[in-house]
């Protein structure tokens, strides 16, 4: 048997990516370590790990932000190595620093190139030097007057948006001069509490724009190579919705010019380990430019797992501890079509407003093609205090009209009660001519969002709950009628069927 790269590894993330990771350590024979707060004590990711330590209070700083605590239990479990996940400290160099300071591995790129590709402004101008095409804007603006010469010369439309951070913080699209003012002060602001880091800068906004994205790998060695790309263009509020791979759009002659622009990204700064370069494309001219790089593992990385049959996380593992990474894109042809929907607890007929409580009943999909990276399980409580994504339905076929059909079908299949969620949403989209011709552009889903959103079919809600009666899962009784047609969820079958209850095991 293979040396394990570690014997025990301390994951500072929590939901679905932890439980992710953990399962790639069970792979390789590695002990796993879980965090979580006073929110998540009886979360899924803490039950899935060999130990866990308690950081504190819910709130992000107070837990899974807290560099302290963090460390001090890497020290307390004897843990040789942190992943960190996506989102929370991931692409914080500062805290990549602090790790190996401490003498452990980061599971991820080295602090320089974190900080480098962090700051959108500073990697613009390493991509110009390095000859990637990137966007027509302006860096080191900061005055009104700065930004309207800028803006001028760019041509509107322009995106005002952060230098630091992502996710769609501190970006404002500006279709016209007078909306400026406005638009730096909210982007500004948004940016300097979402990142401490006010920073702004300029570019030209691409209104029928796919945005398609690259994931890189390198490692050690100084081998560095590109493995496909994702097409992300299904997003609201500039927050992806839908990925999948390959991308409709791409010629075979466009994905090997992107494909090595990617290499030459990572290549600019010495990377190593799982990233993603980001890119928009003009589906007109097939121009393509530079947008970002993200110093991480993306949440959609399972549609690239699957067409190329490779595990990125137990990689990342394998490349922290010194491996070489083997493998160049023509290793993998790209087998068939992956497609990816976030399954959120949102209510998108309430301006997407978060939904909390508990997950009184929790159905997977299952079957061939299938995967579902979770972070729930039934009796698992969605907090306010943290991203409202719940899973991630993947599927695999040999085709992109097959894939489309049997993510249809996985969305029919899954059952979330208690909390409201985008399912609705989800099925919609795919339904769609425009998705299903592969034309959809980053504003699409915004333009078309009120034919988008459509209340979940009660009767078919009505059925699933009698379904769940008859398996023995509910039971039905008049008792606790009071506190069943509270549910937060106004489609769940204790808003539908008044009576419904989990059965209990007395019962």
């Amino acid at each position: 048997m293979k040396k394990r790269p570690f014997k025990k590894i301390l994951i500072v993330n929590r939901g679905e990516i932890a439980i992710r990771i953990i399962r790639a350590c069970k792979e390789l024979g590695i002990r796993t370590v879980a965090v979580y707060s006073d929110a998540d004590k009886n979360a899924l990711h803490v039950r899935k790990a060999d130990e866990a330590i308690l950081l504190g209070d819910s709130a992000p700083n107070e837990s899974y932000l807290n560099v302290e605590k963090l460390l001090n239990a890497a020290r307390e479990t004897g843990a040789e190595a942190v992943h960190p996940g996506y989102g929370f400290l991931s692409e914080n160099a500062d805290f990549a620093e602090a790790v190996t300071n401490a003498g452990l591995t980061f599971i991820g790129p080295s602090p320089e190139a974190i900080r480098i590709m962090g700051d959108k402004a500073e990697s613009k101008i390493r991509m110009k030097a390095a000859g990637v095409p990137t966007i027509p804007g302006a860096e080191g603006i900061e005055t009104l007057a700065e930004f309207e010469s800028a803006s001028d010369e760019i041509g509107y439309p322009v995106l005002v948006k952060a230098a630091a951070g992502g996710g769609g913080k501190g970006m404002r699209v500006v279709w016209k001069k007078a909306e400026l003012p406005d638009a730096i002060e909210s982007a500004r602001r948004e940016a300097l509490n979402a990142f401490s880091d006010d920073r702004l800068l300029a570019e030209k906004y691409l209104p029928k724009a796919h945005h398609i994205e690259f994931q890189v790998f390198g490692d050690s060695h100084g081998h560095i190579t590109h493995l496909f790309e994702r097409e992300c263009s299904v997003q609201r509020r500039h927050q992806k919705v839908i990925e999948e791979s390959r991308s409709p759009l791409l010629t075979p002659e466009l994905r090997a010019k992107m494909g090595a622009a990617a290499e030459n990204v990572a290549k600019a700064v010495n990377y190593t380990n799982a990233g993603t370069v980001e890119f928009i494309v003009d589906p007109d001219t097939h121009d393509f430019y530079f947008l970002e790089m993200n110093t991480r593992l993306q949440v959609e990385h399972p549609v690239t797992e699957l067409v190329l049959g490779i595990d990125l996380a137990q990689w990342q593992i394998r490349v922290a501890a010194g491996e070489a990474f083997p493998y160049t894109h023509e290793t993998f042809p790209q087998r068939g079509h992956a497609i990816e929907a976030r399954l959120y607890a949102e209510d998108p007929e309430n301006n997407f407003l978060p939904s909390t409580g508990v997950i009184y009943q929790f159905v997977e999909p299952s079957g061939p093609g299938i995967r579902v990276d979770s972070g729930i399980a039934t009796g698992s409580e969605v907090s306010h205090f943290y991203d409202p994504m719940l899973a991630k339905i993947i599927v695999h076929a040999e085709d992109r009209a097959t894939a489309i059909q049997r993510l249809q079908s996985a969305l029919r299949h899954t059952v979330v009660h208690g909390v409201i969620t985008n399912i609705a949403l989800l099925q919609n989209i795919l339904d769609h001519d425009d998705f299903q011709a592969g034309i959809v552009t980053t504003r699409w889903a915004e333009a078309m969002l009120g034919d988008l959103r459509a209340s979940p079919n009660l009767a078919f809600e009505a059925i699933i709950a009698a379904s769940l009666v008859d398996f023995g899962l509910l039971a039905a009784s008049s008792a606790g009628c009071e506190s069943q047609s509270s549910s937060p969820d106004p489609f769940s079958p204790w808003k539908i069927a008044s009576g419904f209850r989990l059965r209990r095991n007395n019962d």
